[in-house]
């Protein structure tokens, strides 16, 4: 009777999708309601990206940028779900989400900067973000606060967080939407799972089918999104996002994805644990390709406009890139003010010694 029951709650979380594969639509019913423009945007977003993880990579390994996480494959999952947000809301990034917090408004050279960990490069000013998460799963306690304060306050906004599947493993994880769910919080969720927590499959982690049925435990929504479908997860996170400020509470969107570099350019070597079949599979549902082969059916798309977002990409990279160098250099006595308002004795000795090195 146990296992009957498991298998009636897997059969809930059933994957979500509005674009096949060949940019066919399958499931016309679930549509958004997206102008020409708009779907425009997207494609634009998505190329626009996808040149600067491109570039992003080149410059980490000329030793221009310092850590960094790729982005490739998951275009879709991030800018999908950042294009169905209000400007006031929440976004609660992980270190691989710097692409949704720059379409909210942070300037590309302040990302760079963030990546050589310049001070500025968190200096989000009027913008509703957070610095990047380094910690795994903490961005998902600090979301249901952050949609409590939203709340308590009557803001008609939400708090989007995101992690990967190996965030999905950890205890914040849980105690997040949790608490989220039982004070109703207007707080999403989003688990991109790419598979693989830096090396380890998502077969290993957990005896779940999903993580999506993992809301069942806390009590809220969860639905399993085609994370390669940009409209499938828009009209995820669009449907979310008008629950959670209806006061219908917090949603757990599990978008299936994959990343197409290694977890890090920090020394991981995708091919040790991933199969060439495994890419290759994963390479036809490029959720760039998918959606180009859809704008083109509807005369939206051309090679013409895809190169001139590409050639812009470059040059406003190439800008930023340059913006950032500009930026004075870090010093270690901006450290330690920038830690406190009043310094204790022992960091104030340390200021006073760096300060006078520091003005030789």
């Amino acid at each position: 009777m146990g296992t009957k029951t498991i298998e009636n709650i897997e059969g809930q979380f059933e994957m979500f999708q509005i674009l096949n594969e060949n940019g066919e639509i399958v499931n016309e019913e679930a549509m958004p309601e997206l102008s020409d423009e708009q779907l425009q945007e997207l494609m634009r977003r998505m190329v626009y990206t996808r040149i600067l993880d491109q570039r992003s990579i080149s410059l980490n390994r000329q030793g221009r940028l310092g850590f960094y996480a790729p982005t490739a494959g998951q275009e879709a999952s991030q800018l999908g779900s950042q294009f169905a947000l209000d400007k006031e809301d929440w976004i609660l990034p992980g270190y691989r989400d710097v692409p949704q917090i720059i379409w909210h408004g942070l300037p590309l050279y302040k990302a760079f900067l963030f990546s050589r960990g310049h001070y500025v490069g968190n200096q989000a000013d009027g913008l509703n973000v957070l610095s990047p998460q380094i910690i795994i799963g903490a961005q998902i306690t600090q979301t249901a606060g952050v949609a409590l304060g939203l709340k308590k306050k009557g803001k008609k906004n939400v708090a989007i967080t995101y992690t990967g599947d190996g965030g999905a493993s950890q205890g914040d994880f849980y105690e997040g939407m949790n608490f989220a769910g039982a004070y109703s919080a207007p707080a999403i969720f989003v688990v991109q799972n790419n598979r693989f927590a830096i090396s380890v499959p998502v077969e290993k982690q957990s005896a779940a089918k999903t993580i999506a049925q993992k809301a069942v435990a806390a009590g809220i929504q969860g639905v399993q999104v085609d994370g390669m479908d940009v409209l499938a997860v828009y009209k995820a996170v669009t449907d979310a996002r008008e629950r959670a400020i209806n006061g219908e509470g917090p949603t757990l969107i599990e978008t299936m994805t994959y990343r197409y570099g290694p977890h890090t350019m920090a020394g991981d070597d995708p091919t040790r644990y991933r199969s060439e079949d495994q890419d290759s599979e994963w390479e036809k549902k490029d959720p760039i390709v998918r959606f180009r082969k859809y704008l083109e059916s509807k005369n939206l798309w051309s090679e013409e406009k895809e190169n001139e977002v590409v050639d812009k990409a470059k040059e406003e990279i190439k800008a930023a890139i340059k913006k950032a160098d500009s930026t004075p250099k870090q010093k270690v006595t901006d450290l330690i003010s920038n830690m406190y308002e009043e310094l204790p004795q022992n960091l104030r000795e340390q200021y006073e010694e760096y300060s006078a090195k520091e003005s030789k």
